[in-house]
């Protein structure tokens, strides 16, 4: 939350009181040193990097889910003296660790994604189709290296604060059912992030990246639209039945008609979550699932309202009724800090990215011939700072609720370098590098970035107010944040607990053992890295290409 009016008159009488006249808040002198330091207890802490990336790349849960996740990474924190707090904001896999020194401020929050998504579970360092368990859930998205990234950061900022008596407090937490934008709203509401002045998100990707203003990526709302109709039997009186499932069809063919009538930044799409139980009974429950995406607010409440009366409209048509309009998650667009992203721009040309191996290259020039695109090797080059796009012109993405944290206090993003280009994203093949080294590289460079970030915010004596000179008289001019959830609405923890429910146990016996086994890979027996020498059609043609029909 912004800080108050009380806070900020304090903080100017502060100055004036305790800084000579036309004399501003100075550089620590050892800021220099310690982010030489830092850099060098970062590389030393390879290991742990290698080992949280692998580790969590083997759990693979999903969203509302992260159970094995949670209890991994607070083990880690809370024997590092964090304070551990469970279950935050109605989520029971979510969690906050929180640490401070002195006098605790300022107060810096650092946050990534930790969900997986279904169906992508593939063996790394294998540049074609092959999974450990056939269509089970993995991290065919990478959110399984951000975390990484943090806590090795954290953990050697806090030997430093500890040694030289630097004030502040580190706030470590999860992006919990990020694929379904199911958490930082809510988050948000019920204040989770009172008192936190400057959130660093990190998310990966294949090369580092930095913006600031109104970045890509639309805002967004979730919501599931359950029907209730009346059941018959199919064949033998269907005209004493009411159709719940044909409510959810009409709804969704009248979202087809309304697609050419919509902005071209607009991104929907849907699934039928609930059709009923089998096609001799009319169906007396269905439910159809909306992502509707636009650039900002308005829009999107536009969407949702319009969705709203058709939904309104399907049930007249079918005599049934609406049960339920619950919304699952949302997220605002988003805009990020100007002063914070210079900083981490900065720190970032400094680290530059990793020295890629030959093997390396190979698994990514591999994987792009197996997308069907001209292998391009890895990223070699540290892009620019980006600022705002154009909301007028933007065509359209994406979606993150990182959107609703950064409306509410200054906020970035920082991309690091740990996946390959060439995936369609949301995929299996976007999972082939996360447990290897590249995703252990790109995440220790992202570790070292987030290192020095914090040292600057804690000890440049600028940034953090500049940041929040920003957020107000910049940002906030002419803006309201407004949150698509109300006070009512409830984090849909249900999701995924049947998907999961079928897998976890299978896939335990895949759990990464950083006591028997150096990496991830040599516990598979992977020789880093598997490429193709063979056609995909000869592997088809004699069965030993792994079927994407679910069954082993």
């Amino acid at each position: 939350m912004s800080r108050t009016t009380f806070s900020s008159i304090f903080c100017t009488l502060a100055l004036a009181v305790f800084l000579p006249s036309g004399l501003v808040a100075q550089a620590d002198p050892r800021l220099d040193d310690l982010k030489d330091e830092a850099l060098e207890m970062v590389q030393a802490d390879a290991k742990q990097v290698q080992e949280i990336v692998d580790m969590l790349f083997s759990f693979g849960e999903l969203g509302m889910q992260e159970f094995e996740t949670q209890r991994y990474l607070t083990g880690i924190l809370a024997d590092a003296g964090f304070d551990i707090e469970l279950g935050v904001a109605g989520m029971p896999s979510a969690w906050t660790a929180r640490w401070s020194n002195g006098t605790g401020q300022p107060v810096i929050a650092l946050g990534s994604d930790v969900d997986g998504i279904p169906q992508s579970n593939q063996k790394p360092g294998v540049a074609y189709r092959d999974p450990i368990l056939s269509m089970a859930p993995g991290h065919g998205e990478g959110h399984n290296s951000g975390q990484a990234v943090n806590i090795v950061a954290a953990l050697n900022v806090q030997e430093l604060m500890e040694r030289e008596g630097i004030d502040g407090t580190l706030l470590i937490w999860p992006g919990i059912a990020e694929e379904q934008l199911g958490s930082k709203a809510f988050f948000v509401r019920d204040g989770v992030f009172d008192g936190v002045d400057v959130n660093l998100f990190t998310h990966v990707s294949s090369n580092f990246s930095m913006t600031w203003g109104h970045t890509s990526g639309n805002a967004l709302v979730s919501a599931q639209f359950r029907f209730q109709g009346e059941p018959a039997h199919s064949a033998g009186s269907p005209w004493r039945g009411r159709s719940a499932l044909d409510a959810v069809m009409l709804l969704a063919q009248a979202w087809e008609f309304k697609r050419e009538h919509l902005r071209p930044p607009q991104r929907s799409h849907y699934i039928i979550v609930e059709g009923g139980d089998q096609p001799n009974v009319v169906p007396q429950f269905a439910t159809i699932w909306f992502f509707l995406r636009e650039v900002d607010y308005e829009h999107v409440t536009e969407m949702y309202d319009a969705a709203k009366l058709m939904a309104e409209g399907a049930a007249l048509m079918t005599g049934t009724q609406i049960d339920t309009i619950m919304t699952i998650g949302s997220a605002w667009n988003r805009h990020f800090s100007k002063p914070v992203a210079e900083m981490s721009q900065a720190n970032i040309e400094r680290v530059g990215l990793p020295e890629w191996s030959d093997d390396d290259i190979a698994l990514a020039n591999a994987l792009q011939g197996e997308m069907g695109q001209e292998p391009r090797g890895l990223s070699t080059e540290v892009p620019p700072l980006r600022g705002p796009i154009d909301l007028a012109t933007y065509a359209g993405g994406g979606s993150d609720d990182i959107g609703d944290v950064s409306w509410n206090m200054p906020t970035v993003t920082m991309r690091y370098p740990a996946n390959m280009p060439g995936g369609p994203g949301h995929n299996w093949a976007n999972g082939i590098a996360m447990a290897t080294p590249i995703a252990h590289k790109g995440s220790l460079a992202g570790a070292k970035v987030q290192a020095l970030t914090l040292l600057d915010l804690f000890l440049d004596g600028e940034t953090v107010d500049a940041a929040w000179d920003y957020f107000n008289d910049v940002q906030m001019v002419d803006m309201e944040y407004t949150p698509f959830i109300t006070a009512d609405d409830k984090p849909a923890i249900f999701l995924n607990e049947g998907i999961m429910a079928q897998w976890r146990e299978r896939m335990r016996p895949y759990y990464y053992d950083p006591t028997r086994f150096g990496t991830y890979l040599e516990q598979l027996g992977i020789e880093y890295p598997m490429i193709r020498t063979r056609p995909i059609s000869e592997d088809r043609d004699e069965g030993r290409y792994p079927s994407m029909s679910g069954r082993e």
